[in-house]
């Protein structure tokens, strides 16, 4: 109990402090295994190490890299041509729009902050212009982009099952549906103020001409998340590999299709992707020594047993932890909750009889919305600086999406079908 109180109380001294999350992470580890005589150092070698040490892990710099790469070759105006193609004649209709392309751009990239970079940075100028207001403009670019993650492919659900032992191919398929229905829920809000303050339509008729060149255009974005998802649900490859051939498919399309990389644009593209993982797996790996702590502490039987005292029931356990992971997405970083949480909190919903991809789904939604979610939401940053709009404003005109969010997660949490229905079919 006093290993488990140090390791936990030293990590919120160390982030309160200001020092950066996998410090913060590794420090308390060091502290922890120093001041407990019975546990060898070696431990922090050893686990970080098999942190890192898996096959699996290799997708997060390929779908990484392969997001990159299709970011900067022009397909983000081929797919936001089509959404305006669909969308044109909607009220609103650049506000549908921008939700639409986070859709589509969601089965590419599978990061909300790239999202929120890649299409804010075209759209945000676009909807002022359009006489939309820029508070508004700003909440619909930061709540549309946390749809990265769930639709496939996702570097959440890669981490996930990665740390969790759960199948990737699994939770891919499983946030298919929760993906859309988010897109769904957003256009609620969008059509209801786009209505109340007169947002512009567009009048222009696309003959089917215009459509169908609109559509064969957008064609090599969209068969990417097909390509995919095909690959692994069929057998073909391990998604792993699947990341492999995104990497390669993306390259074709730039080089032969768009005609717009070459080799700086490559180089440039490899080295962001580097720094970009890189960050990511210094918490991945100070957080296998974590959560062997964790482990060894018995923190989830601790945490289970106390539960099963206070209650039996699974919906209580649930609205326990979308409560408290919903919090602290809002103050921590993303990627350092579910390397942190998801070893403590998993094992104690599949005890209460959850799926483990059900839950899988739960907790990534859970901590995806913190991305969108005030005070510190980091697509909600990004998008702000892009429309040069203080964050008071951005965090009062996102509350409609984030409420809207909230629901769908709650439909997901306390409906299992909508996320399982879809791997229970293939």
């Amino acid at each position: 109990m006093n290993s488990m109180l140090l390791l936990f109380g030293s990590l919120a001294a160390f982030l309160l402090l200001g020092v950066p999350i996998a410090f913060s992470i590794g420090l308390s580890v060091v502290l922890t295994l120093f001041v407990h005589d019975q546990l060898p150092m070696i431990i922090l070698f050893q686990q970080t190490y098999q942190g890192l040490d898996s096959f699996t892990l290799l997708a997060l710099p390929l779908f990484i890299m392969a997001g990159d790469l299709m970011g900067r070759v022009g397909l983000i105006d081929d797919l936001l041509e089509i959404c305006e193609v669909l969308l044109g004649r909607v009220r609103g209709s650049l506000a549908h729009a921008n939700i639409l392309g986070s859709m589509f751009f969601a089965g590419i990239s599978g990061s909300a902050t790239a999202d929120t970079a890649a299409i804010g940075g075209i759209l945000i100028p676009a909807m002022e212009k359009q006489g939309y207001d820029s508070d508004f403009a700003v909440a619909v670019t930061a709540s549309s982009s946390v749809i990265g993650p769930i639709i496939p492919p996702s570097i959440g659900f890669v981490l996930y099952g990665a740390t969790m032992m759960v199948s990737i191919s699994d939770l891919f398929v499983a946030g298919i549906i929760p993906g859309v229905m988010l897109g769904l829920a957003l256009m609620i809000p969008t059509a209801y103020i786009s209505h109340k303050r007169n947002y512009p339509k567009s009048n222009k008729v696309y003959a089917p001409k215009e459509i169908i060149r609109a559509l064969m255009r957008a064609v090599p974005a969209l068969v990417m998340p097909v390509l995919i998802l095909g690959g692994i649900l069929g057998g073909v490859f391990t998604p792993t590999e699947a990341a492999d051939v995104a990497v390669v498919y993306a390259l074709l399309v730039g080089v032969l299709y768009y005609k717009s990389l070459n080799l700086k644009t490559v180089c440039d593209c490899v080295i962001q992707s580097v720094i970009s993982c890189g960050a990511v797996l210094l918490i991945v790996g100070f957080s296998g020594c974590f959560g062997a702590l964790v482990a060894m502490t018995q923190v989830p039987q601790a945490i289970a047993g106390f539960l099963l005292s206070f209650t039996s029931s699974k919906v209580v356990l649930l609205l326990l932890a979308n409560l408290f992971l919903l919090a602290m997405g809002c103050v921590m970083e993303s990627n350092a909750i579910l390397l942190i949480c998801a070893p403590i909190l998993a094992p104690v919903a599949v005890q209460y009889g959850v799926d483990p991809v059900h839950f899988g789904v739960v907790f990534l939604l859970n901590i995806i919305i913190g991305l969108a979610t005030p005070p510190f939401g980091m697509c909600l940053f990004i998008a702000a600086g892009k429309a040069d709009v203080s964050l008071s404003k951005a965090m009062r005109a996102i509350m409609p999406f984030c409420i809207a969010e909230i629901i769908v997660l709650f439909l997901v949490t306390y409906i299992p079908g909508i996320c399982l229905f879809l791997p229970g079919l293939l």
